[in-house]
């Protein structure tokens, strides 16, 4: 049963158009993966379905009902994790719940319960007295989590909420959307990092420009390009000259490079991999070359022509 059906949704600002009659279910139980590069739109849909922006046509169903006619109902059985950190500093990670709790009708014992399973569930619980100011910024993204899953949404929204932290937050916080999931929550996940849709998501959707244009399971999407084949040639002068001559081989569909590690992407049985070679031995200083199975980050490159993580520097 799709939990969410979203038809023709069209949003406008201006002259421009950021969703473009975009079309999406989400199934109860799912946890989808929702990947775009910069600009594609994923903001303005998740915005959109949280009733936080209006739009121009086109419809959103939630939990069966048309979301305009039933927004503040659905919004009470929604919760949603911002990319920025929205705590109050002067309220106690407990009084931080404390509020949220309340705003969605949670009141006496039953808003006592909740918080201290929240505090239990993202780890926070020797911690609930103190301001989010003494957090470290994982523990701060650990209790925004919170403030979303306080009044144990159905569905869950959660938008980039790993950017910045330690490796070690991030796990926490990965296991607690595994952990929730179980319980029957359903989850939107937004993220830059493509490790983490291939460990979360039960489904990815792909969008660029507005649209979404790609949408199943990971196999499913790999399978889309099983007719490319990917080289990473790393050199030890990687100059402009040497990309712009590996672009003009035969075949070759896509490079790109990262630090010192350089990407081509080509049709399968072009046989390009002599080719890189000759053509890096002369300008580049091969330090290794390998051919590699096409992955959820190359579906990615191929259909945006981005990397996911364009935005970062690295």
């Amino acid at each position: 049963m799709a939990i969410v059906h979203i038809e023709n949704l069209v949003k406008r600002y201006g002259s421009h158009i950021a969703l473009d009659h975009v079309d999406l279910d989400i199934g109860e139980g799912e946890i989808l993966g929702l990947l775009g590069p910069n600009g594609a739109g994923k903001t303005t849909l998740i915005h959109a379905l949280a009733g936080i922006v209006g739009f121009d046509s086109g419809e959103i169903t939630v939990f069966g009902k048309e979301q305009q006619k039933n927004l503040m109902d659905i919004k009470r059985q929604i919760g949603l994790v911002t990319q920025e950190i929205t705590l109050f500093t002067d309220l106690s990670a407990r009084e931080n719940l404390e509020f949220f709790g309340s705003i969605y009708g949670l009141k006496g014992e039953k808003l006592k319960d909740r918080i201290d399973e929240t505090l239990a569930l993202v780890g926070l619980t020797e911690n609930a007295n103190k301001l989010p100011t003494k957090f470290s910024g994982g523990m701060q993204r650990r209790l925004n989590i919170a403030c979303a899953l306080v009044h144990q949404p159905k569905f869950l929204i959660m938008d980039e909420p790993t950017v910045g932290i330690d490796p070690q937050s991030r796990n926490h916080i990965l296991e607690t959307i595994r952990k929730l999931n179980e319980q029957g929550t359903t989850i939107l996940y937004t993220t830059h990092y493509m490790e983490e849709v291939q460990s979360l998501a039960t489904r990815v959707v792909i969008m660029d420009q507005g649209h979404v244009i790609a949408d199943g399971t990971m196999q499913e999407l790999v399978n889309k390009i099983q007719h490319e084949e990917k080289i990473k040639l790393e050199v030890s002068e990687p100059s402009d000259e040497l990309l712009e001559k590996l672009r003009k081989l035969e075949g070759v569909k896509q490079v790109f490079m990262h630090r010192k590690e350089i990407y081509i992407i080509s049709q399968v049985g072009a046989g390009n991999l002599d080719r890189t070679l000759t053509v890096a031995k002369d300008l580049g200083g091969i330090l290794s070359v390998a051919a590699e199975k096409p992955t959820l980050e190359d579906v990615f490159l191929t259909l945006t022509g981005k990397r996911l993580r364009d935005r970062e520097e690295d």
